[in-house]
């Protein structure tokens, strides 16, 4: 079956194609500095559905998910929880895979870490510096985005409004060493109390984006199917992976980019820094894995969309409806007929991964079940509904 995506690249839906015997997806990860919300869980919920809907459509996935085990607010809120930065991450990492896993998401095939792979981003940076679009100054390194022609390709940004971007998310303008504010820095220089590496500018530690370009070609090629993330990662993040990793390469890096819409909270974009969070753990202790799940997919991964709680118990009823598929029995000997509804599924699910027009299918399924159980055999509409409930994620309960 064919499917469409939306390319953010392309600004379109495109048809998926395979290239060789494997698709190659890589996900940005989290940062483990705190506990999960329910932005993060819409995000990797949503990866989880594509990676079981192409394996199911036949496809050998290799799926990718990186932690970025290191950076600045890693170093910030340990200090300020008076914290070894190494357990702190190691804490909310181990925590946050076992939310996903409570959640039904299969565990990427692998899962690197970014500070297990400090020589392949020292390779990366040289390949940079060779080629004469990055420069270093003070111990530090950087991509010079004047270097670079198609450097905006993705978000299509004013330069005015990357720098306004950039500076949310990280960057330093006023950083002596850079040449030009908008340049980002792929090797940073060791400050007091800081964790470092050696390297040939001396000791410090990578940048942000140089992490994902080196893990997803070591575990990927240096062109890679599918990259994805939540849609705030856009800019400056993939917008660099774009411009360091082809200008490294020659190549393509990556020929689909998904980017999954940001989960509002009292009129604000859910995170850590606005403190406006939905903790995955709060909601585990008041609802089953399944009704959050069909909670998350009742919404298009492109989406952006408000939390409210009352959504969660609607999909409870959902979840509820959907259990009865399994709890009643027919004694009859002709089968009902859900070719519709499998096509319908299909359609949605192929249609740029439309959970929503999915779920909205298999409630109208479950109905018709319930109602004709006496009158017609449901088992192969009970078997249909078990495929659809795996690529899904869901469970019966």
């Amino acid at each position: 079956m064919r499917v469409k995506l939306f390319n953010s690249l392309a600004r379109k839906k495109q048809n998926f194609a395979v290239h060789g015997n494997k698709v190659g997806m890589y996900v940005c990860g989290i940062t483990p500095d705190a506990k999960a919300h329910i932005g993060h869980a819409f995000v990797f919920t949503s990866f989880d559905v594509l990676v079981r809907y192409l394996r199911h459509l036949g496809h050998k996935v290799r799926y990718v998910q990186n932690l970025t085990d290191i950076d600045d607010d890693i170093i910030r809120r340990s200090k300020a929880q008076k914290k070894n930065w190494k357990t702190f991450g190691k804490e909310h990492a181990r925590e946050f895979l076992l939310e996903m896993r409570w959640l039904n998401n299969v565990d990427p095939d692998v899962y690197p870490k970014a500070t297990e792979h400090i020589q392949e981003m020292i390779v990366l940076i040289k390949k940079l510096l060779k080629k004469g679009v990055a420069y270093v100054k003070n111990g530090c390194v950087y991509f010079e985005v004047a270097k670079d022609r198609d450097y905006g390709k993705l978000s299509l940004l004013s330069r005015r409004m990357m720098l306004k971007i950039a500076n949310e998310r990280g960057n330093y303008p006023d950083d002596p060493n850079k040449k030009n504010p908008l340049d980002f820095v792929l090797w940073q220089v060791k400050m007091p109390g800081e964790p470092a590496w050696s390297s040939p500018w001396g000791d410090g530690r990578p940048g942000w984006h140089i992490e994902c370009s080196a893990m997803a070609m070591k575990y990927l090629g240096e062109t890679i199917d599918i990259q994805g993330g939540g849609s705030d990662l856009l800019f400056p993040h993939h917008e660099s992976s774009i411009a360091q990793s082809e200008t490294a390469t020659q190549k393509q890096y990556a020929r689909f980019w998904l980017h999954v819409g940001m989960v509002r909270c009292d009129g604000e974009k859910m995170s850590k820094s606005l403190g406006n969070v939905v903790l995955v753990e709060d909601m585990q202790k008041k609802y089953s894995a399944n009704t959050l799940r069909i909670f998350l997919l009742s919404h298009h991964y492109r989406s952006v969309w408000e939390f409210h709680e009352k959504d969660i118990v609607k999909a409870q009823k959902i979840n509820d409806l959907f259990q009865d598929v399994w709890k009643v029995k027919s004694k009859t000997i002709k089968a009902l007929n859900v070719s519709l509804w499998e096509k319908k599924f299909y359609s949605a699910m192929s249609d740029d991964l439309g959970t929503k027009k999915a779920l909205v299918v298999l409630q109208s399924l479950a109905r018709e079940i319930v109602k004709k159980s006496q009158k017609k055999s449901i088992t192969k509409a009970q078997v249909f509904f078990t495929t659809a409930f795996n690529i899904l994620g869901l469970t019966i309960q």
